[in-house]
C-alpha cells in the first residue's frame, strides 16, 4: 500500500500559533482531523499503552449518550474518584480542565511575583496576570539546561522573591530530580511563600516514583500540579490536579473553578480508572523502556547531542547546520512523523527537537528518518 502524502503547501509548520505561545500547532490544525491518523505524533506527550481496550470500548459505548449529558456541578463526585486511586484526601485536591487551567488559576489567585527556571513549560509565564511578574532563571545551553536547585533558590532569594516554580522530571529538557533531592530542596525553602512543584510526567519517571505526593504533609507552602492527560493517553480529554495539604490555598483556589468546567467524557473516564492499575503499572514500565531504547537509538545518530532524561520523551540538539523547523518539516512531509520543535521556547535556542515515545516500532522508523534527514 502506498504511504499517504501530506501536501507540502506550505512545507512548514510556522504560523501565528506556533510564533505567539510556547507550544505547538495541533496535528488537526495542520492537516485536518480526517489525516490526522495518517500521522505519528512525537509532539504531544502521551502514553501509548493506556487507556486499556476494555477502557477505550466503554468510551465509545457510552458515547451517544453521554454527550446529551451534563457534567456533575459538583465538584467532589471528581474528586472522590481521582483521590481514590491517588489515595489522598479528596478534600486535598482540586481536579482541573487539564493542568493548564489550574495554572491559569494559581496565577490569577497566588501569585504576584514568581521565579521561573527557562526554558520550561510555557504557561508559567505567558498565563500570568502581569507577565512582567515572572522573573526568569535562564539555564545554560552549555550545561544542557539544568537546573541547579540550590544556586536556583540562593537566586530567588537574591531577587527578593517568595514563590518559585520546579518542573520534575523538567519539560523541555527531562532532567529528573529524585524524591530525596527535592525533599532536601524544600526543607532549604521553607521561607518561601508558594513552591509550586510540577509534576506532570513524574509517573514516567521509573521506580521508586518519585513524586512528592506521600510527603506533601510537610510542607505548607508546597503546591503539587500534574498533568493526567499523559500519563493516562488521553490528552484530548483535558484531565488535571493540584494538591496542597495546606487546606486554605487550596480554598482559595476552589472558590473561582468554573461550574461544569469538566466535560462528561473526562469524567466517565476517571470512573473508569478502578480496577486498572495493574494495567495501568504496567504501561508505565513498557513506556520507561521503550524511551530508554529511544535515547540510546538516538544517541547512535551523528550530529545530533542527546540529553538525559527522566521521562517519556527526549530531548537533542542539532549540531550541523540544520534547524529544529527544518528537521520538524522533513519528517511531517516526507515521513508523517510529527516532533516537537522548541524553538519557540522561552530561553532556546532554534537546533532543539523533542520526541515522546510512541512505541518501539515507530521509535525505530523515528530514529531511520532522522538518520537519512540529519545524515
Amino acid at each position: 500500500m502506498a504511504t499517504p502524502e501530506i501536501a507540502p503547501s506550505p512545507r512548514h509548520v510556522r504560523g501565528t500559533t506556533f510564533a505567539d505561545t510556547s507550544h505547538s500547532p495541533s496535528l488537526a490544525e495542520l492537516v485536518g482531523y480526517e489525516r490526522a491518523a495518517d500521522v505519528v505524533d512525537f509532539c504531544f506527550i502521551a502514553n501509548p499503552y493506556y487507556p486499556t481496550s476494555e477502557m477505550i470500548e466503554a468510551l465509545q459505548a457510552g458515547l451517544p449518550a453521554l454527550i446529551k449529558c451534563y457534567p456533575s456541578s459538583n465538584p467532589a463526585t471528581t474528586q472522590r474518584v481521582l483521590a481514590a486511586a491517588l489515595d489522598v484526601d479528596p478534600d486535598d485536591l482540586i481536579v482541573g480542565n487539564g493542568a493548564t487551567e489550574l495554572i491559569v488559576l494559581i496565577n490569577e489567585v497566588l501569585v504576584d511575583r514568581i521565579a521561573v527556571p527557562v526554558p520550561t513549560f510555557g504557561e508559567y509565564i505567558e498565563k500570568l496576570r502581569d507577565p512582567a511578574a515572572a522573573e526568569l532563571f535562564v539555564l545554560n545551553r552549555e550545561h544542557r539546561y539544568q537546573l541547579e536547585l540550590g544556586e536556583y533558590l540562593a537566586w530567588v532569594r537574591l531577587r527578593g522573591l517568595k514563590a518559585l516554580v520546579v518542573i520534575n522530571p523538567g519539560n523541555p529538557t527531562g532532567q529528573l530530580f529524585s524524591r530525596d533531592q527535592m525533599i532536601e530542596f524544600l526543607e532549604d525553602a521553607r521561607d518561601m511563600d508558594l513552591v509550586i512543584v510540577d509534576e506532570s510526567f513524574i509517573d514516567f519517571a521509573g521506580e521508586p516514583n518519585p513524586s512528592l505526593l506521600p510527603v506533601a504533609d510537610r510542607f505548607r507552602n508546597l503546591l503539587i500540579v500534574r498533568s493526567l492527560s499523559k500519563h493516562y493517553g488521553v490528552p484530548g480529554l483535558r484531565l488535571g490536579f493540584c494538591y496542597s495539604r495546606n487546606r486554605e490555598m487550596i480554598e482559595r483556589l476552589r472558590r473561582l473553578v468554573p461550574t461544569w468546567h469538566l466535560n462528561v467524557l473526562a469524567e466517565y473516564f476517571l470512573s473508569l480508572l478502578p480496577g486498572t492499575e495493574a494495567a495501568y503499572i504496567d504501561s508505565l514500565q513498557r513506556v520507561t523502556a521503550d524511551v530508554r531504547r529511544l535515547q540510546s537509538d538516538l544517541a547512535t545518530i551523528g550530529g545530533i547531542s542527546v540529553y538525559p532524561t527522566g521521562s517519556n520523551f527526549v530531548l537533542f540538539r542539532i549540531e550541523g547546520e540544520m534547524t529544529a523547523a527544518e528537521l520538524q518539516s522533513g519528517l511531517l512531509f516526507d515521513h508523517l512523523m510529527y516532533v516537537r520543535d522548541c524553538s519557540n521556547k522561552v530561553g532556546m535556542d532554534d537546533r532543539h527537537i523533542r520526541v515522546a515515545s510512541q512505541g518501539r516500532l515507530h521509535d525505530a522508523h523515528l530514529v531511520k528518518a532522522i538518520r537519512a534527514l540529519i545524515g
